[in-house]
């Protein structure tokens, strides 16, 4: 049981939330989900990630996301990543994004919702609130492949053309706000790029980015990768003595 002292200070923690994008996964070595030519891993992206794409060629779309997972594997957080776990010392934080990776998970955090889906689960195809977790021995699916249950499986990824389950929850994150954070998106895909517009008025809100994309005047705006935005944000919200 939690000392009555240490309740009293995560009750009056103030809520941080994050969204994260492909930046902050890119100095892990994870590679970006889209290009300017519309090409990911030299795959056309709407061969491998759109609902259409899967039922043309169900083989490729595995194929993809296998080959995405040995990547991931081997990949690990890097110091942004670590950087919000460090500031749960101070704030409630709950973390909102749009990568399939795991990297928010292992680096440590507390809350992690996953608006695209997740590489490292799959999801049954007759019964989509049926969850498989995939690990480093047991990487691979396919289209004929049954798990233990019996239940053929796809990857658990939010398609193109298809619905984002968690926005609602994300928009409810956003909404309850003491301080929003965005970190490594272009704000160009919707309807994640829209969870700006949700925050509360009076609201820090801080966005890090190399390359920015044009915000409100409010806005903070740190024009650094991940790594070095995460440094800086961090002195900037922990408490001064």
């Amino acid at each position: 049981m939690k000392h009555p002292l240490k309740l009293f200070f995560d009750f009056m923690k103030k809520k941080l939330v994050i969204s994260s994008g492909a930046g902050i996964s890119a100095e892990s070595g994870i590679s970006t989900f889209r290009d300017a030519d519309g090409l990911w891993e030299n795959y056309p992206v709407m061969d491998v990630c759109s609902a259409e794409g899967f039922a043309r060629d169900p083989e490729l779309v595995h194929r993809f996301y296998n080959e995405r997972r040995r990547q991931l594997v081997k990949c690990r957080p890097n110091s942004a990543h670590e950087a919000l776990v460090e500031l749960e010392k101070w704030y409630d934080v709950y973390v909102i994004t749009q990568n399939v990776d795991d990297l928010h998970e292992r680096a440590g955090s507390s809350r992690v919702l996953h608006l695209h889906g997740e590489l490292m689960k799959a999801r049954s195809l007759s019964d989509p609130e049926r969850l498989y977790v995939l690990d480093e021995e047991h990487l691979e699916t396919s289209p004929g492949m049954r798990m233990s249950d019996g239940h053929r499986v796809r990857p658990h990824i939010v398609f193109f053309q298809e619905a984002v389950p968690n926005i609602e929850r994300a928009v409810e994150w956003v909404r309850e706000a003491d301080v929003f954070v965005v970190i490594g998106t272009s704000l160009a895909v919707y309807p994640a790029a829209g969870l700006m517009d949700c925050v509360r008025p009076g609201v820090p809100v801080y966005y890090i980015d190399p390359r920015p994309a044009r915000v409100g005047a409010g806005v903070h705006t740190i024009a650094l990768p991940a790594t070095a935005g995460m440094r800086e944000l961090v002195e900037l919200l922990k408490p001064k003595r």
